[in-house]
């Protein structure tokens, strides 16, 4: 088994309408909104008019299809009615991985609520759910595991974290050499990079997903301080250090690229949020980029725009588009963290 990079090409992507009132209160209209606009950035076209669009796999309860449909129906999507606790499909969906033959299958690890934090109803049997849906052979596994929590090049190569995956409210007890070897056997990784902690109130316990992303095989891109009042500025440095002594599965030093982060960004209680520009998505057309309103460095430029156009000059052949994730942070994440991607056979791909 590997699981492929996800700039390789994708037959579809998992989602989940936002849906819960109960959950989002006042803060649903605008976080649907930014899904819509998320959605749109998927299936536009590229610069690149050949390469086709993913299909659009998308969990919505039966009374919540009627809206989901006038809001998406332009594009196409495909509505199953399977029970979700939230949208973060990114860790209660299956992993979707290649064999060795190239076929596509489905990865589907036992989740936990984030170590017990968030037990929502259907969370738990989701990836097993999607895994049916998908119609994809499925290997079961008792291991804990969020796919925010990990990051493949597609080569070997997967970064991780020692706050997330050695924490024990995940696997207790299990030693990191034993986690290693889970995910040699599970995801594909000959060489298991560890990160060592994640951004400030980041109830994920540290996803790699907001720290640290491949773009290319041996590029990886991170973030540096905004400015320096940041207050994730000690972790950013940490994250860059490490990263520059660390070598791919192949002995390779990283070309690493870095891009400010978007600072101190607030939600309406004034409760820092772990807001991170590496969240991004990236489809077969395009890279979705999450935006908050972040000022630049010292007030004086804006960083969301610094970053979008850091990231597009990474993906040169795709629309990379920066979309409003504000209101989606104060849920717990941004795009990367509500999508999961489900690659083409490699032979598409």
């Amino acid at each position: 088994m590997m699981q492929p990079a996800e700039w390789c090409r994708h037959d579809a992507v998992w989602l989940a309408w936002p849906s819960h009132e109960d959950l989002w209160l006042e803060q649903l209209a605008p976080v649907q909104q930014a899904f819509v606009e998320f959605c749109e950035a998927i299936v536009a076209p590229s610069a690149n008019s050949a390469v086709p669009a993913e299909r659009l796999e998308i969990l919505c309860p039966p009374r919540r299809q009627p809206e989901a449909q006038r809001r998406l129906g332009h594009l196409n999507p495909r509505f199953h009615d399977i029970p979700f606790g939230d949208i973060w499909l990114r860790d209660t969906a299956p992993v979707f991985v290649h064999d060795a033959a190239g076929a596509v299958c489905a990865a589907s690890f036992r989740f936990n609520g984030w170590g017990g934090k968030y037990e929502l109803d259907g969370d738990g049997d989701l990836s097993q759910a999607v895994a049916a849906a998908s119609t994809l052979p499925t290997t079961r596994h008792s291991f804990v595991l969020e796919g925010g929590a990990v990051e493949s090049d597609g080569a070997g190569t997967l970064l991780t974290t020692e706050q997330c995956l050695l924490n024990p409210n995940r696997n207790p007890g299990m030693a990191r050499a034993a986690i290693e070897q889970r995910l040699i056997d599970t995801l594909g990784a000959r060489k298991v990079l560890w990160l060592r902690r994640g951004l400030q109130n980041d109830h994920t316990d540290g996803h790699v997903d907001t720290l640290a992303r491949f773009v290319a095989p041996g590029r990886v891109i991170a973030m540096e301080p905004n400015g320096r009042d940041d207050p994730n500025a000690e972790v950013l440095h940490e994250i860059l250090q490490d990263l520059s002594r660390m070598r791919t599965a192949d002995g390779e030093d990283f070309e690493i690229i870095s891009i400010p982060s978007p600072g101190a960004v607030h939600d309406a209680q004034g409760k820092l949020m772990a807001a991170s520009y590496v969240n991004f998505y990236i489809s077969n057309r395009g890279v979705a980029v999450p935006e908050y309103g972040a000022p630049g460095r010292s007030g004086l430029s804006d960083s969301d725009k610094e970053a979008v156009e850091s990231i597009a000059a990474l993906f040169p052949g795709r629309r990379t588009v920066g979309v409003r994730a504000r209101e989606l942070l104060a849920g717990g994440g941004a795009f990367h963290c509500i999508s999961q991607q489900q690659p083409a056979a490699r032979s598409q791909a």
